[in-house]
């Protein structure tokens, strides 16, 4: 099983080499590649800072893992025994976010469906090449299970619907961005580059100064073979902005040349058709690394309507390969790439 990381090339592999490069950091996290690049402060401060960050990733990941003993999988045990289940209150703040980020983008991105992503064989680090049972598949489907079916009281969750369990793989590294640049920040970290497997967030800029050189990234190609493994694109990221990419060259397995990824179509219970990667671009906000993570699934998913759930999200950033290869992008997103792929002319979709 060929398995990609959705990674965006970091800026400093993009930037010529510079007198003041920035401090950096590699780890692996949230099964995934994790990278850190923190500019303007000496050493001792960056290597503390970006220890506090993979600190709190490992816990997220640790604290949230779907298929590992922790707190998500003790919740899942609960709902599926039809019992009451008390959290955390962070827990419980963000099952109250992620269900309300599934609503908006009427749930094609939908966390509660974990029983199904399990069945598919995407909950395990090994993912072999085999289908599913599609009686089993059909079955949970009709159960119609979502993350909308849990009842969050105060502290306490419980669901009438047993077939729920919570999978936080598409939300997670957004969550652990916005905490990451809230946890440099406290340290009096203001210019940073967060990556953690293709969800980026800047701050500040590469060479720490006001006003200084931007951070520089790239877009993975879907199928970097024939382009020589260069970006689809690059762009500049500015102070506070997250960029996102969900593809179908990330978690998948091919059966009889056809490719199956993780990303799952709730209605179908089948992986998701019609696109091989989305790119989002979400200006600085409130939970921008978060919405970076959950919304390009939705828009993923969504295939030939992506503009239409790209409008009713709010997301006026996106750029899109289909699954015939051909690259689309919003206007406002083709304002800010730089194609590098020779003669490839982006569809401007209205």
């Amino acid at each position: 099983m060929r398995q990609l990381l959705s990674l965006l090339v970091a800026a400093w592999l993009l930037a010529a080499c510079g007198p003041s490069e920035p401090w950096r950091q590699e780890s692996y996290v949230f099964g995934t590649r994790v990278e850190l690049a923190i500019a303007g402060v000496p050493e001792a401060q960056a290597r503390a800072a970006g220890n506090r960050v993979l600190q709190e990733f490992d816990r997220l990941h640790r604290t949230y893992h779907a298929w590992q003993p922790s707190e998500l999988s003790a919740l899942n045990e609960a709902i599926a025994a039809g019992r009451r289940h008390e959290v955390t209150a962070e827990f419980a703040g963000y099952i109250r976010e992620a269900q309300a980020v599934a609503a908006a983008g009427d749930h094609l991105f939908d966390p509660g469906i974990g029983r199904l992503i399990a069945l598919w064989g995407f909950h395990t680090d090994d993912i072999q090449a085999r289908l599913p049972d599609a009686a089993a598949v059909r079955e949970i489907v009709a159960q119609r299970p979502s993350i909308a079916d849990l009842q969050v009281d105060g502290q306490h969750v419980s669901s009438r619907n047993k077939s729920v369990a919570l999978d936080f793989g598409g939300y997670l590294k957004g969550v652990a961005l916005d905490r990451a640049a809230a946890s440099l920040k406290q340290d009096g970290i203001g210019n940073a580059l967060i990556n953690i497997g293709g969800n980026v967030m800047a701050l500040g800029t590469r060479d720490g100064k006001p006003g200084g050189t931007a951070w520089r990234i790239g877009i993975q190609h879907p199928r970097p073979q024939g382009v020589g493994g260069a970006p689809l694109a690059t762009l500049e990221l500015r102070d506070g902005e997250a960029i996102g990419t969900s593809g179908d060259y990330h978690r998948y397995f091919e059966v009889a040349g056809r490719r199956y990824c993780h990303l799952l179509d709730p209605r179908h219970g089948v992986p998701a058709e019609g696109t091989q990667a989305v790119t989002v671009l979400i200006p600085p906000g409130p939970g921008a690394g978060m919405r970076s993570d959950a919304l390009s699934k939705s828009i993923f998913i969504a295939g030939r309507e992506w503009r239409a759930m790209a409008q009713k999200l709010g997301v006026a950033a996106v750029l899109k390969v289909g699954a015939d290869g051909t690259v689309s992008t919003t206007p406002a997103m083709q304002a800010r790439i730089k194609i590098e792929v020779p003669d490839l002319k982006p569809v401007i979709v209205q």
